[in-house]
């Protein structure tokens, strides 16, 4: 697995460090240092190694998905801008270094924020050996996935419900829409790039959303009993926030998080080789950061 894992992110990793290089044509050149010290901030580079997974497993070749896998982190990378915005979270450090505003101003990004959202569906638009066709309804799906029914509705519902307890249900469905969303969207768009067929994007689906919950599930439990220095952020910040850890406790949370992964893998079965997709499912269950 660890050889697919350093491919996939090498890959992803170069492409990125090509985007927004434009200092020496641009007066903006600020905004740039701003989209680039997130974007290239490092992480697991998860959403993207999902795309390009997943469109190899749907019979395509796998380079294809690239543009697709960077619109979906360029989304992801914007959201944790703004999530660290003192309006939001008003997080310090993010994977180890000062957050975006910490460096740049909130002013400028807010900015960074709002650009980088902007050029994820120009990635789409302009992606070489997609049809017309596919990049509509990649579009369509990221803008679904992003949106306001997506992770910013699920940011919204997160601050609704600071003030009281919630429900099951609405714990799951602000965890479904802030973190399983993207998740869903870079599975099926590796799908679309492939030009997969209908079965292969309801198991992407299917497999998001159930990856999707075992991945939060172990982040609030990484929230109280992880290590600072690994995650590269503060932990113990969640305690009183509607998380799986205070709903169901430390104990039930380990065994959801063992369910929904089996649940995962399963629908994985349309696939003839899924095993590198399952064996980094299952590696996130034991994951420490």
């Amino acid at each position: 697995m660890k050889n697919e894992l350093k491919t996939y992110v090498s890959h992803m990793e170069k492409y990125l460090s090509g985007c927004f290089d434009f200092y020496d044509f641009e007066p903006q050149h600020v905004l740039f240092d701003s989209m680039r010290y997130s974007l290239l901030a490092g992480g697991k580079r998860l959403r993207p190694v999902f795309a390009f997974d997943f469109c190899r497993m749907a019979g395509g070749c796998w380079p294809d998905a690239t543009p697709l896998a960077a619109a979906v982190e360029m989304i992801h990378t914007y959201s944790l801008i703004h999530d660290d915005l003192p309006c939001l979270d008003n997080d310090d450090f993010r994977r180890g270094s000062p957050t975006n505003h910490k460096v740049y101003g909130e002013a400028v990004a807010i900015l960074a924020g709002d650009a980088m959202l902007t050029a994820a569906f120009g990635q789409i638009a302009n992606a070489p050996g997609l049809s017309d066709s596919a990049k509509v309804r990649a579009v369509g799906y990221l803008s679904h996935c992003a949106g306001e029914v997506g992770m910013v509705g699920g940011q919204v519902l997160d601050i609704l419900s600071e003030e009281r307890e919630c429900t099951e249900e609405e714990i799951l469905n602000i965890q479904n829409r802030k973190t399983g969303a993207l998740i869903k969207a870079a599975c099926v768009l590796g799908v679309l790039a492939a030009n997969g067929t209908a079965e292969q994007e309801y198991a992407a689906m299917e497999f998001a959303d159930h990856l999707g919950l075992a991945f939060q599930i172990r982040d609030d439990m990484l929230d109280v009993i992880g290590d600072a220095q690994k995650l590269g952020k503060a932990t113990g910040v969640d305690t009183e926030k509607n998380t799986f850890v205070r709903l169901y406790g430390l104990e039930k949370c380990e065994e959801l998080v063992r369910e929904h992964t089996e649940a995962a893998i399963d629908a994985l079965d349309v696939f003839e080789d899924s095993e590198f997709m399952r064996e980094l499912a299952m590696s996130l269950v034991g994951r420490e950061m």
